[in-house]
Parts: C-alpha cells; sequence; structure tokens
C-alpha cells in the first residue's frame, strides 16, 4: 500500500489531462485506486433510475474521480507545490517542498 499525499480537504490543481489548470477542495480519497474527487472538476452526467430518494430519476452531473498522480498541492499563496514529511517534535507534519511551510 502507498503512501498517498493528498488529503480530504486540501486545495488542490489538476496539472495533466483534459481538466488541466482547474482547482478545487478534494471531497474524497479513493486509497485503494489512488484516485481523488475533486469539486467542481471531472463533471459528468449520470443516468438515475427513479427511487425513493430521487422519484423523478433523469439525468444527475456529479464529479468523477481523478488520478492523484494528476493532482497537485496548492500552499496558501495558490501556487503548486510536492509535499513532504518531517517530525515537528514529536508529531509527523506535511510540509511544502517549495515553501517550507507546515500544511
Amino acid at each position: 500500500m502507498t503512501k498517498l499525499k493528498i488529503k480530504s480537504g486540501d486545495t488542490v490543481q489538476v496539472i495533466a489531462g483534459d481538466h488541466k489548470g482547474s482547482e478545487g477542495k478534494v471531497l474524497k480519497v479513493l486509497i485503494d485506486k489512488n484516485k481523488a474527487i475533486v469539486e467542481g472538476v471531472n463533471m459528468v452526467k449520470k443516468h438515475t433510475k427513479p427511487s425513493a430518494q430521487n422519484p423523478q430519476g433523469g439525468i444527475v452531473e456529479k464529479e468523477a474521480s481523478i488520478h492523484i498522480s494528476n493532482l497537485s498541492l496548492l500552499t496558501s499563496k495558490g501556487e503548486t507545490t510536492r509535499v513532504g514529511y518531517k517530525m515537528d517534535g514529536d508529531n509527523k507534519v506535511r510540509f511544502s517542498k517549495k515553501s517550507n511551510e507546515v500544511i
């Protein structure tokens, strides 16, 4: 199992693919598939049958997952960066390799 450096709640930018340049917040990380769902990015139309929750049915637009390798974390200044780990006292923290700030 690989250690993913992107977590839910992070602000990321898409660095490759059809949605290159798009930014958004990570809603969910699918660890077993190495993918993440980013808010407002990679929207797909999904046809749904009528059900108790949605009696009308129809076409629903929702986010599809994007591979982790196509995402880059954004710093507080809004620039892309790589992520590293370091020990801060007894705690292991993530930090930006570009600005050296703790994320």
